[in-house]
């Protein structure tokens, strides 16, 4: 795996895939500059190696040419994080950003327009591919984001760069975290899946079955094995059509020698509201009328011993409806459980948009290992799946 530290990008031209796509206000203000600051390293290492950086993103799902979602709004947010005055061209291929890059000097950035302002940037065709190549001496995708997506910026670019093409550090970042989790990982190694739906976490509890020591199973999943088990779950979220196979997740577990934990109480409310009637409630006999929208404190002491034992910890979904203050405690105190255990020398990877936006709410983010940026990528990683993005940089 070549990284951006295999190179010296000295009088080279960096064409760097970034993922820019940052949340913008009706001003067209930056919110929030998380992806990139994450970017922020791999762009410096280029330029203080006496190299130039052309930039190149999307930005939202536009169709055609929109101006909402046209990169210029982000360019004096870019200046600002990276302490430079970034340059803009506005368009990503064709003569006008062909010459904007000819001139580029060592210490310079460019960042290019929108990539999807083009149809055949999603298409992954295989052209527009080979004119963005036009822009770069050396091909460097930083954007983890997008890495499970065959689009032209992403894979396709790759070929025109047989031999001068790598990760840049957030992207390297990523997969290692991933492959600690997955199969480097000291053991032993917890996952931890909360979320509404058995459903949408089959491929990734199937995948890494073989891999983790622990399961800990929480929010809305919990009362689809719960009531599969025999127990009452009232008005719980629950998904009837796949007791069958939380049943057969129980047993291959146990075949496999996994450990599977199970919220034993929750905080049940008589409304899906913060100000609902709340109680502390076995979870398997919850009345009708009542639902499960938090871990309980006896499930919180189980967890927390689980995860104090654990070397390696994966965490995603959370253990409630954390959007609502009373049914945040649960992941909160996940959160602070998962923090002592890092401290003391664990591995913890965070990852997929839930998970991430209560870490970064309730402030945890300095306090894992590693927090992911990419919520699709992160996932098809988990499940199993060779993401096109890196595997086109990989195959060198």
């Amino acid at each position: 795996m070549k990284t951006i530290n295999d190179f010296s990008f000295e009088n080279k031209k960096a064409l760097i895939r970034v993922d820019f796509n940052v949340p913008l206000d009706e001003n067209f203000e930056v919110t929030d500059d998380t992806r990139i600051q994450a970017a922020k390293p791999s762009i410096i290492k280029i330029l203080e190696d006496g190299g130039s950086a052309v930039l190149m993103s999307h930005l939202g799902r536009p169709k055609g040419v929109q101006d909402e979602f046209s990169l210029r709004h982000i360019v004096e947010k870019t200046s600002e994080v990276l302490g430079i005055q970034v340059k803009f061209v506005a368009d990503c291929i064709g003569a006008e950003a062909e010459t904007a890059v000819t001139d580029l000097q060592p210490g310079e950035v460019i960042l290019l327009e929108n990539l999807r302002f083009h149809a055949e940037e999603t298409a992954g065709d295989q052209e527009f591919a080979k004119q963005l190549s036009k822009l770069g001496d050396i091909y460097v995708n930083d954007a983890f984001g997008t890495a499970h997506r065959a689009h032209a910026s992403t894979a396709i670019i790759a070929q025109f760069f047989p031999d001068q093409k790598c990760f840049g550090n957030l992207l390297a970042k990523e997969i290692e975290s991933i492959d600690k989790v997955l199969s480097s990982g000291e053991k032993p190694v917890t996952a931890i899946l909360g979320g509404s739906k058995v459903s949408s976490k089959i491929t990734i509890i199937e995948n890494i079955l073989d891999k983790v020591d622990h399961l800990i199973i929480g929010g809305g999943m919990t009362y689809t094995f719960i009531k599969a088990k025999g127990g009452q779950v009232g008005d719980s979220i629950c998904e009837d059509d796949k007791q069958e196979l939380a049943l057969d997740i129980l047993k291959k577990a146990e075949e496999k020698g996994v450990q599977i934990h199970l919220p034993v109480d929750v905080i049940g409310a008589d409304a899906f509201d913060n100000e609902a009637n709340t109680d502390v409630i076995d979870v398997d006999m919850i009345p009708n009328g009542w639902q499960g929208l938090d871990a309980g404190p006896k499930t919180l002491e189980n967890f927390h011993e689980v995860i104090m034992k654990s070397k390696t910890i994966l965490w995603n979904g959370p253990l409630g409806v954390f959007e609502m203050e009373n049914f945040a405690k649960g992941t909160i105190a996940l959160g602070h459980s998962i923090a002592k255990a890092t401290e003391n020398g664990a591995f913890s990877l965070v990852g997929g948009g839930d998970s991430v936006a209560a870490v970064k709410q309730f402030g945890f983010g300095d306090k894992v290992s590693y927090v992911s940026t990419g919520g699709g990528a992160m996932l098809e990683s988990l499940e199993g799946k060779t993401l096109p993005g890196i595997a086109a940089v990989a195959n060198s």
